[in-house]
Protein backbone atom coordinates (compact mmCIF):
# COMPACT_ATOMS: atom_id res chain seq x y z
CA UNK A 1 0.00 0.00 0.00
CA UNK A 2 1.48 3.37 -0.50
CA UNK A 3 1.94 5.84 1.96
CA UNK A 4 -1.13 8.05 1.60
CA UNK A 5 -3.58 4.99 0.95
CA UNK A 6 -2.26 3.58 4.26
CA UNK A 7 -2.40 7.40 6.27
CA UNK A 8 -5.60 8.68 4.89
CA UNK A 9 -7.21 4.82 5.75
CA UNK A 10 -5.50 4.35 9.37
CA UNK A 11 -6.31 7.94 10.15
CA UNK A 12 -10.12 7.65 8.89
CA UNK A 13 -10.21 4.79 10.88
CA UNK A 14 -8.67 6.07 13.65
CA UNK A 15 -11.56 9.13 13.60
CA UNK A 16 -14.41 6.65 13.96
CA UNK A 17 -15.12 7.57 9.71
CA UNK A 18 -16.99 5.20 7.65
CA UNK A 19 -15.90 5.65 3.91
CA UNK A 20 -18.92 7.34 3.31
CA UNK A 21 -18.87 9.95 6.29
CA UNK A 22 -15.56 10.40 5.00
CA UNK A 23 -16.57 11.40 1.61
CA UNK A 24 -19.45 13.58 3.40
CA UNK A 25 -17.68 15.47 5.56
CA UNK A 26 -14.57 15.76 3.00
CA UNK A 27 -16.89 17.04 -0.27
CA UNK A 28 -15.31 14.12 -1.79
CA UNK A 29 -17.07 10.85 -3.66
CA UNK A 30 -17.35 8.00 -1.89
CA UNK A 31 -15.68 6.18 -4.93
CA UNK A 32 -12.99 8.35 -5.08
CA UNK A 33 -11.95 7.78 -1.20
CA UNK A 34 -12.10 4.02 -1.52
CA UNK A 35 -10.16 4.33 -5.16
CA UNK A 36 -7.92 6.50 -2.84
CA UNK A 37 -7.46 3.84 -0.10
CA UNK A 38 -6.68 1.34 -2.25
CA UNK A 39 -3.43 2.53 -3.92
CA UNK A 40 -5.02 3.73 -7.17
CA UNK A 41 -2.43 5.06 -8.97
CA UNK A 42 -3.73 7.75 -11.18
CA UNK A 43 -5.78 10.24 -8.52
CA UNK A 44 -6.05 13.55 -8.99
CA UNK A 45 -3.63 15.62 -6.19
CA UNK A 46 -6.37 18.64 -5.75
CA UNK A 47 -8.50 15.73 -4.60
CA UNK A 48 -5.84 14.06 -2.34
CA UNK A 49 -5.04 16.75 -0.36
CA UNK A 50 -8.41 17.47 -0.13
CA UNK A 51 -8.25 14.48 1.98
CA UNK A 52 -5.01 14.66 3.35
CA UNK A 53 -6.20 18.09 4.71
CA UNK A 54 -8.99 16.58 6.58
CA UNK A 55 -5.83 15.50 9.10
CA UNK A 56 -3.95 18.56 8.57
CA UNK A 57 -1.83 17.67 6.06
CA UNK A 58 -0.67 18.21 2.19
CA UNK A 59 1.01 16.00 -0.22
CA UNK A 60 4.38 17.81 -1.29
CA UNK A 61 7.39 16.39 -3.44
CA UNK A 62 9.73 13.57 -1.89
CA UNK A 63 11.72 11.49 -3.09
CA UNK A 64 11.09 8.24 -5.11
CA UNK A 65 12.23 5.02 -3.29
CA UNK A 66 14.28 3.13 -4.92
CA UNK A 67 13.08 -0.36 -4.38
Amino acid sequence: MNPIAEFIKTNRKASGLTQEEFALRSGLGLRFVRELEQGKKTVRMDKVNVALGMFGMIAVPGRKDTE
